[in-house]
Parts: structure tokens; sequence; C-alpha cells
């Protein structure tokens, strides 16, 4: 009787099974991203995986390579990142294949982190067979917020919002709880447990008291909040302002803040009626924000648009109808349908009552700001 054999791994499987590790650890790696690695012998079979935790922690292909042992040697290592050249908080990750004797190395993504990149040309000139590509797409899906925040130099923007399906996000009173089902707004709590920041304007503030902090998610690391007020207007008592999350206040140069001591405050240059967006991007960035949620009224969500600084909207849709009330997207500088900002659908989910929608930009109108 023959004994039970591993059967062996074609390259497709192995690295769609690194992109499922990588995803472990969504919301948990910033400002790193998040990586899986597999690693198969030379006769093809799984000998290692692993994936990059948290910042500062052992990246993924360290983690595989210590869970193969001398099985490595002579195997092939799948990547979802091209694996780091350089030396940061941990060692270069080359180095650590080629030390292990892997032969060939497969990274769905090319590293467009400048400290980091060229790990591809590193293995081929130490004798190691790099390539990339391999289901690249689905890799950067799965690691879009750090790649949009490396390529652009401010944080990946995700709007995301509730209406009925008429589009409005209240009634005609201002009332807005609840529009959406329960299924919806415990997928809200997953959402934010995913980004680095929470962002919300002082109109939604004073209106709805928000708490913008993550709830009921096991091992969830809370983000940041931040408010968007100009005039300093977040009253000492917010919700915001408790120790459930770190909070920050950005406010205009010349607003007093001083009844703000429960929160950091940031200064923004002005722009238009509010702050600098751009300006307040990159000063998230700065704080090793890579990805933010928008959570902010129709307002705020318009200015973004408006701004070009919208990378993927999310809106919960629920099967009801007001008739009249905000609607969910405020003046975002579209004065004709030729300029209309289309969008291409990711996803549709049913969640209990209520439907989901993941979309993005489609890139020819992607980062369209005012002035173009």
């Amino acid at each position: 009787m023959q004994g039970n054999t591993v059967p062996p791994v074609d390259e497709t499987t192995a690295m769609r099974r690194a992109i499922s590790l990588a995803s472990r650890a969504l919301g948990h790696t910033s400002p790193n991203p998040v990586v899986g690695c597999v690693v198969l012998g030379p006769d093809d079979t799984v000998v290692g995986e692993g994936f990059h935790t948290r910042a500062g922690a052992p990246h993924a292909e360290v983690e595989a390579l210590r869970a193969a042992g001398s099985a490595a040697r002579g195997g092939t290592a799948f990547v979802t990142l091209e694996p780091c050249s350089h030396t940061g908080r941990t060692g270069p990750c080359t180095q650590a294949l080629i030390d292990a004797g892997i032969r060939r190395v497969r990274y769905a993504v090319a590293d467009p982190n400048p400290a980091a990149a060229g790990g591809g040309a590193v293995l081929r000139a130490a004798g190691v067979e790099a390539e990339g590509g391999l289901l690249a797409a689905e890799a950067e899906a799965g690691n879009r917020a750090w790649l949009t925040a490396t390529r652009l130099g401010r944080p990946h923007v995700t709007w995301k919002y509730a209406a009925t399906l008429d589009g409005r996000s209240a009634a005609a009173d201002g009332s807005s709880r609840w529009i959406t089902c329960a299924a919806s707004r415990a997928d809200v709590h997953t959402l934010r447990a995913s980004v680095d920041a929470v962002l919300a304007g002082s109109g939604t503030l004073l209106a709805d008291d928000p708490h913008l902090a993550v709830r009921d998610v096991p091992g969830a690391r809370q983000p940041l909040r931040v408010i968007v007020d100009t005039h300093a207007r977040t009253p000492a008592n917010a919700r915001v302002l408790d120790d459930a999350a770190p909070t920050l206040i950005a406010v205009g140069p010349d607003a007093d803040a001083t009844h703000l001591s429960a929160a950091a405050v940031l200064r923004v240059p002005r722009a238009d009626a509010g702050l600098d967006l751009p300006a307040l991007l990159k000063e998230l960035y700065a704080r090793d924000v890579r990805a933010v949620l928008l959570e902010g009224g129709p307002t705020l969500a318009g200015a973004f648009a408006a701004a070009g600084l919208i990378d993927t909207v999310v809106g919960y849709l629920a099967p009801a109808l007001l008739g009249a009330g905000p609607t969910a997207l405020g003046p975002a500088g579209i004065g004709t349908i030729a300029d209309v900002l289309r969008l291409d659908v990711d996803d549709v989910a049913r969640l209990g009552t209520d439907i989901r929608i993941t979309a993005r930009p489609r890139p020819e109108t992607a980062g369209r700001t005012k002035e173009s």
C-alpha cells in the first residue's frame, strides 16, 4: 500500500494561494504592503508559505523560507510583490532567497517603491530565474491601497456612502438613522478595520456626532479618526474625542482650536471654501497613512470628487425611497453630462436587504481635477 503523497502544484494555484495569504493581514501592515509567499520544492510540491503580518515583522519570503527549511533549495518562490532589495526594518528578501538556494522566483507586481525596487534584477544577477507579471491584476487588487499610495505619494481614498435607491442620504428633516440594514452597518466596520484612517467633515460631526471607531471586528487595529474642520467647530464633548481610537482634527491656519486638547490638531492651508485636500492627504501620508475611508457627507465627498481624489467608491443601497432630502454626493465640479465621472464596477454583493456596489473611476477620468 502506497503512503500518502503530496500532489504537485501549478504556478497559477501557487500564486493564487500567495494572494490569499497576503489578504489575511489587510489593515495590519501599514505603512508596508500586504505580501504573501508560497515556496515549492524542486518537485513542485508546497514546502513553505507565509505572509507579512505587520510592519517590522519578517517579510513574507522570510516566513515562507523559514517554514520550508532545506526543502526550499532548488525550488521556486511565488511572491505577490517583487522581493525587496534594500535593508529597512528587516534585511533584503532577495538575499534571503539567494541564501536559501531558490532557483526560480515568480512575482506578481513590480515594486513601485524606488527604495525597494529592483529585486528582480538583483536575483537575476545572482543566477536566479526571476520573472514578474503572474496574476498581476489579482495581486494588484489585493494590494491596491498601498500601491496607489506609493505611486501617487498620497493615501488611497475610498468613499463610502449609504443611500436609498433614489440616491438620498438622509430625509428632508435631516434624519438618517438607519437607512441601511444591520448587515450593511456591520460591513462598514470591517471596511474601517481595513484602513489606516477614517475621515469625516465637521458638518457630519455636528449633525450626527459619529464615533468612527471600529466595533465588533476581532483583532482589528483602530484607524486614526480624522475630522476636516476648517473653523474648529468640533465640540469638546464630541464622541470622536474619546479614547477608543486616536483622533486628528484638521483645521484652518487661523482657527481657534484651544478647546480641542483631547485630540491632535493639524493646521492645513485653506483652499476655496474649505481646506486644501491634497495638502491634507500629503500630511496624512507623512504620518504613515496609506488608506483612507471617506465617510463625510455630500459636501466633503463632492470636494474630494472635484479634486480627483477618490480612488474607490463603496455604496450601500437600501431598497427604500425618500423623494426628498440631501443626495449622497454634493457639487463635484461636473457641469455637463460630458464631464460625468464614469466608474467601472468591481463587485456587487447582497448584504441582508441591501446591495453593496464597489467601483473605481475609469482610467480616463481618474485623477481629474477641477482645473482639467
